[in-house]
């Protein structure tokens, strides 16, 4: 089975942290290194960046390759100015694969930008497509102010994948009940498969030692947030319930901080970015000294990190699933997260963290202070999460998404 994964915006290979990098990237990454390992070849297509890192990589192992396609300048673009390359990137996938001599079994596309390269690319093959969103245009519009002219260009373009795609598969029952309410789509060609976690790499360390290996003082009490610097990923919340910890009292003696893997400290920043932003709430609130704004980090460094951390922190106002969670729990370390989307699914409330209602500080100030306040009760959170986490390895849920592709296959 040869299988060609669109991955159009972001490439599985770029660090963590960035402005369109995070738990899609990850997915695309170690989904086809499993299916590399289960005999399956893997050719992801993703849109050139930078023009001095080589079109063609191998470096996801099993002989699957990353192709860097040329389409428009080869440099990072915000997403509202990608859709105009589209062309060019079905030109350039179409060209490698006849100078390769290469045919597919089925395409594999991830976000809607994908989705729509994909549907000339299902034409012009005559295969089969399986498509994931990832995140909905009608969902973000909820909850942050993006242009509305991109906002309904996205959707009608998610209308058109979800008419298109011969399968869709969706993280958790609430992205399935989302694409039926909003977009009236049928759910008969939807399949539930929750992404999957890389037990060889997240897994618990201990604390002394991954504490040891950061730097971090063992006498210090680390709260954790993961992912991009953005609004809706609700950092505000997270500050400001920092705040009313302290001023209520309700720091614990010993020495509390929150470290913010995310976005590009040295870059400079003014009032109108979210990270100035962040920034000045800290130094309102009087917590420069309590947050630590640490910039991208690379994948092999978040597990010392969620090791180390007492308490890692999901704020966000929308996840579809929140693979900063499960990765989180795959180290032994409890989760307070928003009730939202996906994450009122992965993590559960009173067994291997907390949910709290999102964007308010209050109820997530209050669950901080009794995680923090309860030792034996975040380790025995940790452990739940951990045992949890194991369901979601990639040798289980891999062969579900195989047994998708064998069944289009086979005309069923």
């Amino acid at each position: 089975m040869r299988i060609a994964m669109l991955s159009y915006h972001t490439c599985p290979l770029a660090t963590l942290g960035g402005k369109d990098t995070g738990g899609m990237n990850v997915y695309v990454r170690d989904f086809t290194r499993q299916l590399g390992s289960m005999g399956i070849c893997v050719d992801v297509y993703t849109r050139s960046q930078d023009e001095h890192v080589p079109h063609v990589l191998h470096d996801l192992g099993y002989g699957n390759r990353v192709v860097h396609v040329p389409s428009g300048p080869e440099v990072p673009l915000p997403k509202p100015e990608l859709a105009a390359y589209l062309p060019e990137f079905v030109e350039g996938v179409s060209h490698f694969t006849q100078d390769k001599g290469l045919k597919y079994d089925l395409i594999h596309s991830h976000y809607w930008l994908s989705g729509m390269a994909a549907r000339d690319l299902k034409n012009a093959w005559g295969v089969p497509l399986v498509h994931m969103f990832h995140t909905l245009g009608e969902m973000k519009k909820r909850v942050e102010k993006e242009g509305e002219a991109e906002s309904n260009y996205r959707i009608e373009a998610e209308r058109e994948v979800i008419s298109i795609a011969d399968r869709i598969i969706v993280a958790t029952v609430a992205e399935l009940a989302q694409l039926q309410w909003l977009y009236q789509a049928d759910t008969k060609r939807m399949v539930i498969i929750p992404p999957g976690v890389d037990l060889s790499r997240f897994y618990p360390i201990p604390k002394d030692e991954a504490k040891e290996y950061l730097g971090v003082p063992q006498e210090h009490c680390m709260l954790l947030f993961v992912g991009r610097i953005e609004p809706l990923k609700g950092l505000t919340a997270l500050i400001q319930a920092l705040a009313l910890m302290r001023e209520r009292g309700k720091f614990p003696d010993h020495h509390l901080f929150l470290s913010i893997i995310g976005g590009d400290p040295s870059v400079p920043v003014d009032e109108t970015t979210e990270m100035g932003r962040l920034r000045a709430y800290c130094e309102q609130y009087g917590l420069e000294d309590v947050v630590a704004f640490l910039g991208k980090r690379s994948q092999d460094t978040l597990p010392y990190y969620y090791s180390a951390a007492e308490v890692v922190v999901v704020p966000s106002h929308y996840e579809s699933f929140g693979m900063v969670a499960l990765e989180a729990m795959a180290c032994s370390t409890p989760v307070v997260a928003s009730q939202v989307g996906g994450l009122a699914y992965l993590v559960q409330d009173g067994v291997t963290g907390f949910h709290v209602p999102d964007g308010d500080p209050e109820a997530l100030a209050a669950r901080l202070t009794t995680l923090m306040g309860d030792h034996e009760l975040r380790l025995r959170m940790g452990e739940q999460a951990a045992v949890y986490a194991r369901d979601f390895s990639w040798e289980r849920i891999a062969p579900r998404i195989v047994d998708v592709y064998q069944q289009l296959l086979s005309g069923k």
